[in-house]
């Protein structure tokens, strides 16, 4: 069996005679297990057949030098290319979570002074709940609700939706500001796919305006307006739960089967593949540690030449019947 290293300066080919295979301990939780109510399981290293060979895509730790990039890519022109090429938002498009969204949900309870404050590490533990306002109920059940807040069950999830309100328009003047940048290669991939006819979305838990915001600020208008966005309430379960995912496939008119999936996380990783798509997991500042079951291929990210690490070609080869999964 051969496994492939990607790195950012070399891929490296070596015999192995079993799978590889790779763990991590994460940071140990400030939570309980039963806080997380739709953790993704640990998982293990995405695995492929090409030709009759058992691939393993594996991404090396990022080195700070820069040196000459690679790309892959079946082939220069494609025979076969995705029906869609579908974005997750925060931590695809741009790593926003530890100082875009995190900061905002602070400042957010900072202004209501509900005595509340996330640290980098018990945000990446709250991560692992699918949606802002889910993410704050699911926190304020398991610790206890701020004396401000009100008793009746009703009345709190309007005080929840204020609260989202409040922190999505403290969130979208930073990405009006553009403090956060676009991660590598995501331009380049989404003008790849445009170009050739690929229909292109966005698929995230995050409120719809900050996501439009993002799309457009960042992308540009011009390609804001080929892309279609599904965020927020939109579907009433969010990720892993695959619904975002089934209703992008079915408004775009598209086969699940034929959309690729670019994803960041365990529970976008679980929704797209649960919906019956191929996904890409391109690990963000939150997810580096993590292992992904079941992904298509893992890269650190995009990537724009001379450092591409993948392309629209990429995308399409593991749609041949060749790749099996």
């Amino acid at each position: 069996m051969a496994t492939v290293k990607i790195s950012l300066s070399f891929i490296s080919l070596s015999p192995s005679s079993s799978s590889s295979s790779s763990s991590s301990s994460s940071t140990q939780s400030k939570l309980s297990p039963s806080f997380i109510p739709n953790a993704a399981p640990s998982a293990k290293l995405a695995k492929l057949r090409f030709n009759g060979k058992s691939l393993t895509a594996k991404p090396m730790v990022h080195r700070a030098s820069r040196t000459s990039g690679i790309t892959c890519s079946a082939s220069s022109s494609p025979t076969t290319l995705p029906s869609a090429l579908l974005f997750d938002c925060d931590g695809v498009l741009v790593d926003t979570e530890k100082d875009g969204h995190r900061i905002s949900f602070n400042d957010t309870f900072k202004e209501r002074e509900l005595g509340v404050t996330w640290d980098v590490e018990l945000y990446g533990e709250l991560l692992k709940i699918g949606g802002g306002k889910e993410r704050m109920t699911a926190y304020f059940n398991k610790v206890g609700w701020p004396d401000k807040a009100p008793k009746d069950e009703a009345e709190r999830k309007e005080f929840i939706a204020g609260l989202h309100k409040q922190k999505t328009e403290i969130f979208m003047v930073l990405i009006e500001k553009k403090l956060l940048p676009l991660r590598p290669g995501v331009a380049k991939l989404v003008d790849q796919a445009l170009t050739n006819g690929v229909k292109v979305a966005v698929c995230s838990t995050s409120n719809e305006k900050a996501v439009s915001a993002i799309v457009s600020c960042l992308l540009g208008p011009e390609r804001a307006e080929k892309i279609k966005i599904f965020a927020g309430d939109v579907v009433p379960k969010k990720k892993p739960d695959p619904a975002i995912y089934n209703l992008a496939a079915e408004t775009l008119g598209v086969d699940p089967s034929k959309c690729v999936v670019v994803e960041d996380s365990g529970i976008g990783l679980a929704a797209a593949k649960a919906a019956g798509m191929t996904c890409i997991v391109t690990k963000s500042g939150y997810t580096a540690d993590e292992d992904f079951e079941n992904a298509d291929a893992i890269f650190d990210c995009i990537g724009d030449p001379p450092e591409e690490r993948f392309d629209l070609a990429f995308c399409g080869s593991l749609l041949q019947k060749q790749f099996v999964s």
